[in-house]
C-alpha cells in the first residue's frame, strides 16, 4: 500500500513538474509601437542601473528585406539585379532588433568565480513586432536560464546574477508596458553547452596567440557565412572599469549570427526566439595558464527552451551546432 502511495506521489510530482515546467523567457508586451520608448531605454536610460550597451543591431528586419526582398539594386547609378533576391521572400516584421548588455560591476566579480557566465553575458534585450499586430514584445531570457545552461550551481553566484535584474525588468516594465508573458519549458537538452579548450605556447607570448586565433577564428566563421555581430574584451572592460579581474590574461565574448539561418528562423514565425541571438561564444586564459577555454551555449537549447517545433527549424539548429564545433576543430579546439 506504500509503496502504491509513493508511486502514486511521484507520478503527482513529475506531472507537475511537466505541466507547468520552468520559466525560461520573459516579454513586456506594450501596445502599439514601442520602438522610440525602447530606443531612449537602451541608449540613455539603462546605464543609470549598471548596464553597458555594447554592439546594438537595430531593425534586423529591414537588413532581411534589403538582402532577400529587394529584386534591384542600383550601384553609382546603375541599376541591376541584386543577387540575393529571393523571391519567395516575405518579410513578417516591423521591427526585429538585437541589443546586447552587460551588467558588468555585477558579472566581472561573478566570472571570476564562474567563467562560463560568459555565455550570457552580455545577453540579449530583445525586441520585436510582428507586422499587422499592434504589439511591442521587449525581454530577456530568464536568469535562472541562462544559468542552468551554462551549468552553474554556486549558490552565491546564483543569487547576485539573478538580483541584478530586478531593475532591468522594473525600468522595462515602465517603459514597454506592465503586461508579462513568459515562455516555460520542460527540461534543458543533456549536454546544454559546446565547451573546448585550445592548447598553445606561452613561450611565444598570450597577446600574440590571441590576436593569431582572433584573426583566424574570425577568418572562418566568416568564410562559412557567419557574421561577427559583436566582440567584447571582458579583461579590457573591466580593468578600464577598475574592477578586479586578475584571475585572467585574456578574457573576451564574440557574438556570432548566421543571417540566412536567423531569417529562416525569426523571419519565418519565431521573432520571440531572437532572445537568445546573437550567440555569445566566451574565450580566456586564466594566469599561467597554456589552454585557452571556449564555450557557447548550444542552439539546441532554443529548441528546448523556445518549443520550436517545425521540421525545417530544428534541422537548421542541429546543422549549425555541428557546423561551428567542426569549425572550431578544425581551428586546432579540443571539443570536450
Amino acid at each position: 500500500m506504500l509503496n502504491k502511495l509513493l508511486m502514486g506521489a511521484c507520478a503527482l510530482s513529475l506531472a507537475a513538474s511537466v505541466a507547468f515546467g520552468a520559466q525560461g523567457v520573459k516579454f513586456y508586451v506594450g501596445d502599439g509601437d514601442k520602438e522610440k520608448p525602447y530606443m531612449s531605454m537602451v541608449n540613455e536610460k539603462i546605464s543609470t542601473i549598471g548596464f553597458v550597451l555594447s554592439d546594438p543591431h537595430e531593425h534586423i528586419d529591414i537588413s532581411y528585406k534589403t538582402k532577400w526582398g529587394t529584386e534591384f539594386q542600383t550601384i553609382k547609378g546603375v541599376t541591376s539585379k541584386h543577387p540575393d533576391f529571393d523571391p519567395t521572400f516575405k518579410a513578417t516584421l516591423d521591427n526585429l532588433g538585437f541589443f546586447s548588455i552587460t551588467n558588468d560591476a555585477v558579472v566581472g566579480p561573478l566570472l571570476m568565480k564562474e567563467p562560463s557566465l560568459g555565455g550570457f553575458s552580455p545577453f540579449n534585450l530583445h525586441i520585436y513586432k510582428k507586422m499587422g499586430e499592434d504589439k511591442t514584445y521587449v525581454g530577456h531570457v530568464m536568469p535562472d536560464t541562462m544559468l542552468d545552461i551554462v551549468g552553474i550551481k554556486d549558490k552565491e553566484v546564483r543569487e547576485k546574477f539573478v538580483a541584478s535584474f530586478g531593475e532591468l525588468d522594473k525600468m522595462t516594465e515602465k517603459e514597454i508596458g506592465s503586461k508579462v508573458q513568459y515562455v516555460d519549458y520542460k527540461a534543458l537538452p543533456a549536454k546544454p553547452m559546446m565547451t573546448f579548450e585550445v592548447p598553445f605556447d606561452r613561450a611565444g607570448g598570450v597577446d600574440k596567440f590571441t590576436s593569431d586565433f582572433q584573426s583566424r577564428f574570425e577568418e572562418a566563421f566568416e568564410a562559412h557565412k557567419y557574421i561577427i555581430a559583436g566582440y567584447k574584451n571582458m579583461k579590457e572592460s573591466m580593468d578600464s572599469a577598475g574592477i578586479k579581474f586578475d584571475r585572467f590574461d585574456a578574457y573576451w565574448v564574440y557574438s556570432l549570427c548566421h543571417f540566412r539561418f536567423s531569417e529562416g528562423i525569426f523571419n519565418q514565425g519565431r521573432p520571440d526566439a531572437g532572445v537568445f541571438a546573437p550567440c555569445s561564444m566566451y574565450m580566456y586564459v586564466d594566469k599561467g595558464s597554456n589552454k585557452m577555454m571556449v564555450g557557447m551555449p548550444r542552439l539546441e537549447t532554443w529548441t528546448a527552451v523556445m518549443g520550436i517545433k517545425d521540421k525545417k527549424m530544428t534541422d537548421s539548429i542541429i546543422a549549425l551546432d555541428k557546423e561551428i564545433a567542426k569549425i572550431m576543430t578544425d581551428l586546432g579546439a579540443k571539443e570536450l
